[in-house]
Parts: structure tokens; C-alpha cells; sequence
């Protein structure tokens, strides 16, 4: 799940942007919200019914025990007639793991562009490609618009089990909790660690027995760690191509238990994608065992971790 922040307000370029990009931005979120309907009004069979309570439920448990905001978030509804809401475009070059940035009027810097509709992410996929960059074009089913919008419950998400409905429910809030600007990994690794604390809490609270954690794929860092290592020596090109292909395809089965990335090859983008999400969640699981499971108390340790990237850089401020 993503954190976009659409510059609905103020469709002008800023820096590698353009105005098509807002354009198709603007248009697609509007698009969305004119489908939302309240919750309370939504006329559906009797399954969609009890889905749509259960959200609602889980939405109120949200801030009622985890303190995360309160506000008109989830608890309106629409029907998008597609898969995902949005489809998210990753790259990264040849040589390196680290993903190309995508600079936005309010989110500031992000390592990826979201589009609504799949061609045109595919369209720009395509160039992006050309440019000898690996790319990856994957479905995304939610997003926030960090405060900007109340995000209405999607059919994108709205049959997940309710185990994975309650994690994507907590992870979208999160980003409305704390986003930090021009640092994805900061904000996607949060919002994890608060999605698996909410989902125990949520169990708990429910009389469920909890759910298996869903731990980082140790065969991506492991392959990301040899290619880190690869990228750094003076191989020649051909030479490091044929070690890179040879340690992608390790990632092959893993790729096939995830189905975002059906059809996808093993590329840098994959894995940059991937550690977006994980790499900064062992630090906050022990930011959040420094704050003995109190929420608030973690929220304030992780908005000093934030200060501390953004006064340091992101790679020098790897506590805890």
C-alpha cells in the first residue's frame, strides 16, 4: 500500500513531474471519491453488507485502541470495477538497488509513481526500460491521501479475510498518523510495524488466535545483500549482468507466492520494492519493545527515529 498525496490543488510541474502526470493523478482520485458512497447508504447484498460492517468495526478499533486518527477515513464505500486502485511503477538501474525517485508538490520525493489506469503505468514502464533501468509494474489495492481526503473503503480490498482487511485498514492509517517527506522506506516500514501490532491487538480483542507473522523473505535479503556486494566491485558489464541474472533467479519461486507480482521478472527493482517495506522494520520493533507495547510512547520514539534520518540522511541514522 502506498502513501500518495495528489496535488489536486495546484496542477503545476515541480522538478521531473509533469503536468500530465497530475493531470491523470487529479482525474483518477476524483474519479474514486465520486464512486464513495457512506457507508450507511450503500444498498448491497447481505455479504457485502457484513463486510462492510466488519471495516467499519476494524476502522473503529483503529482509534478507538491503537490511536490511530479519527476521522470520516473508512467509512464510506465504492465500487472501482477493476483489481487495484492504482498501479505502482518501481525502477532502479542496472547496477543498483536503489530505486529512481518521483518527486510530488506535497509527498515530496517518493521511490515510486503511481497510475490508475495500467497502460499508461506500462506505457511508462516501457521508457523507463528503455533508459536501461530494471522496472517492475505491480497492483496496488488501497492508498492514502495523508489527510488530504477521507479514503472510502475499496472493492479492491473490501473481501480480503479479515485478518488481511484489518492489516491494510491499520497500515493506511498509519501514514495518516506520521509521513515523512522524501523518505518511502521510513514511511512504508512504519506503517508495517504498525499494522502487525494493531492485527495482535485486534486478535486479542476478538478472541482469535494470531495470525503467523509475516517475516521478510529471508532468500530476498539474502540476495540483496550478494548484489549489494556484487555492484560494489570493478566486474566488467557482461561479466556482472550474468552474475546478476544468476542470483535473480533465486527469486523466481519467491515471486510466484506473491501474487502483485504475477508475470513480473526478478529484477533490482523487485528487491528495492520489497525493502522499501522491510528493511527499517527490525528497528521499529525495537522502538516498540523499548516503549514496553505502549502505542503513543512508540508513535514519539518513531517521530524522534523520523528527525533523526532527516537530520543525519537516511543512510546514517539506522538505529536503534
Amino acid at each position: 500500500m502506498r502513501a500518495f498525496c495528489l496535488a489536486l490543488s495546484a496542477l503545476v510541474l515541480s522538478g521531473c513531474e509533469t503536468l500530465a502526470y497530475y493531470g491523470q493523478a487529479a482525474g483518477g482520485h476524483l474519479a474514486l471519491m465520486a464512486r464513495a458512497r457512506p457507508v450507511v447508504e450503500v444498498d448491497a447484498d447481505p455479504a457485502l453488507r457484513e463486510r462492510l460492517k466488519t471495516a467499519v468495526a476494524i476502522r473503529d478499533f483503529a482509534s478507538r485502541e491503537l490511536q490511530l486518527p479519527d476521522n470520516g477515513s473508512y467509512r464510506s464505500y465504492a465500487d472501482l470495477g477493476r483489481p487495484y486502485a492504482v498501479w505502482t511503477v518501481v525502477a532502479a538501474p542496472e547496477f543498483s538497488l536503489e530505486p529512481l525517485q518521483s518527486c510530488f508538490l506535497f509527498a515530496g520525493c517518493v521511490s515510486y509513481r503511481g497510475y490508475y489506469d495500467r497502460a499508461a503505468a506500462e506505457r511508462y514502464a516501457t521508457g523507463l526500460r528503455a533508459a536501461g533501468n530494471d522496472v517492475v509494474v505491480y497492483g496496488v489495492p488501497a492508498y492514502s491521501t495523508l489527510g488530504w481526503f477521507d479514503d472510502p473503503l475499496l472493492s479492491t480490498f473490501i473481501g480480503y479475510p479479515d485478518a488481511d482487511l484489518a492489516r491494510l485498514i491499520f497500515h493506511e492509517l498509519a501514514h495518516r498518523l506520521l509521513y515523512v517527506k522524501n523518505d518511502t522506506t521510513f514511511n512504508e516500514s512504519f506503517a508495517v510495524a504498525v499494522e502487525r501490532a494493531g492485527l495482535r491487538r485486534w486478535l486479542a480483542a476478538q478472541g482469535r488466535e494470531a495470525a503467523p507473522a509475516r517475516s521478510p523473505a529471508p532468500q530476498i535479503a539474502e540476495v540483496r545483500a550478494r548484489l549489494e556486494a556484487l555492484y560494489r566491485t570493478r566486474l566488467a558489464p557482461q561479466a556482472m549482468r550474468e552474475r546478476k541474472r544468476a542470483e535473480l533467479e533465486a527469486l523466481r519461486p519467491v515471486m510466484a507466492r506473491m501474487p502483485a507480482f504475477e508475470g513480473q521478472e526478478p529484477s533490482n527493482a523487485f528487491i528495492a520494492s520489497y525493502a522499501t517495506y522491510t528493511e527499517l522494520l527490525p528497528a521499529f520493533e525495537t522502538l516498540l519493545a523499548e516503549a514496553n507495547g505502549d502505542l503513543p510512547a512508540f508513535y514519539a520514539l518513531a517521530r524522534q527515529f523520523a528527525s533523526e534520518r532527516s537530520t543525519q540522511g537516511p543512510s546514517s541514522a539506522q538505529r536503534p
